[in-house]
């Protein structure tokens, strides 16, 4: 399908937001189906941190794909393998046979930074496709088809919470079960107001590393140490904090919150004590001393931390992770807030 006639006539620009969490890992079909009887969830916290993607017309039979921090790539249609970091992104054009199109990719949250990068802009092109073609843009299809599109290029077990977040945006307990036909998700709104939002933004912060995060390997691990039972214990409480801190967070109590959040970072740092590095230990310890939680984003390896507390504590937590940031190399506080959209046709 060459898309450059359409394009020629409507250049089409999609963005997406990113996300925080709590309870990742459980959104795999490893852990949510023999823990169905916990009802296994994971939250999530979108940001205004956006992913936007844009397609205009190119030569027929090219893709060209364009994104800041990555080498500009084209290849011909016709070309084989979903290698590299833009393998997803080919991945996406190959299944709607789409050619005929340069896709510029401009995120405003670091690179690999375990925000859900790749898999959000995954979800922008889906929907950029289906706008481009005045198709519906169906978001709970779109972030199904990104993720098993993620999962075909990545050969390995992926979740699904990234897409729901960059589909639907806000703040959402994920339930993960399976239907009468195949997988499903079911969406709880935490909150049932943007005012009650607003109000959770003073209570939360996030901060860059420094450090790209690599996480295959704990996420192996993870998935390696709960099939042999070595694991599986732990997963069990993780899936009745996740839900704990859910309910913690809609009432606004965020003493507990902090508390069940640094159980459940000090139960993956027991799993995988390389799931926060050396800075990432240093702002959870300076969390817990300030009466805070603090825990890693995605699969952590390196990347973001998000913290939770009292107002006050919080504005103290600033201060010190931002005098711990200061001598590391592109580490910093990330100037964001929860986004209550989700995929954006503009």
């Amino acid at each position: 399908m060459n898309l450059a006639p359409i394009l020629e006539k409507k250049q089409i620009h999609v963005s997406v937001p990113c996300r925080i969490d709590f309870g990742g890992t459980l959104d795999i079909s490893t852990f949510y189906l023999p823990l169905a009887d916990l009802k296994p969830a994971t939250l999530n916290l979108a940001l205004d941190m956006r992913t936007h993607v844009h397609l205009s017309p190119w030569e027929p039979g090219q893709i060209r794909i364009s994104s800041k921090g990555f080498e500009t790539i084209e290849r011909s249609m016709n070309d084989k393998g979903w290698d590299g970091p833009m393998g997803l992104m080919f991945a996406v054009f190959q299944y709607f046979n789409a050619h005929g199109v340069h896709l510029h990719i401009e995120s405003t949250s670091p690179v690999r930074s375990a925000l859900g990068g790749s898999s959000s802009a995954a979800v922008a092109i889906i929907a950029a496709v289906y706008t481009a073609l005045e198709k519906q843009v169906d978001p709970e299809h779109i972030a199904w088809l990104a993720h098993y599109l993620e999962g075909a290029v990545a050969g390995v077990l992926c979740g699904v919470q990234d897409q729901t977040a960059a589909a639907f945006g806000g703040v959402n307990l994920w339930e993960w079960t399976f239907g009468h036909k195949g997988p499903e998700f079911l969406r709880c709104p935490v909150y049932n107001s943007h005012e009650k939002i607003e109000q959770l933004n003073h209570h939360l912060l996030v901060a860059y590393c420094g450090i790209p995060h690599d996480s295959s390997d704990v996420n192996s691990r993870w998935v390696n140490d709960f099939r042999s039972g070595r694991a599986y214990d732990d997963f069990e409480e993780i899936a009745l904090l996740t839900r704990q801190f859910s309910s913690a967070l809609a009432s606004f109590s965020f003493k507990e919150a902090a508390r069940l959040m640094n159980r459940e970072t000090a139960i993956r740092c027991n799993m995988t004590p390389e799931v926060l590095d050396n800075t990432g230990m240093k702002l959870w310890e300076s969390a817990k001393a300030q009466g805070c939680g603090a825990r890693f984003t995605g699969a952590g390896g390196g990347g973001c931390l998000w913290a939770v507390g009292e107002e006050t504590d919080i504005n103290r937590l600033k201060i010190r992770w931002e005098k711990s940031l200061g001598p590391i190399d592109g580490a910093m506080m990330l100037d964001t807030a929860i986004d209550p959209k989700g995929i954006c046709v503009y």
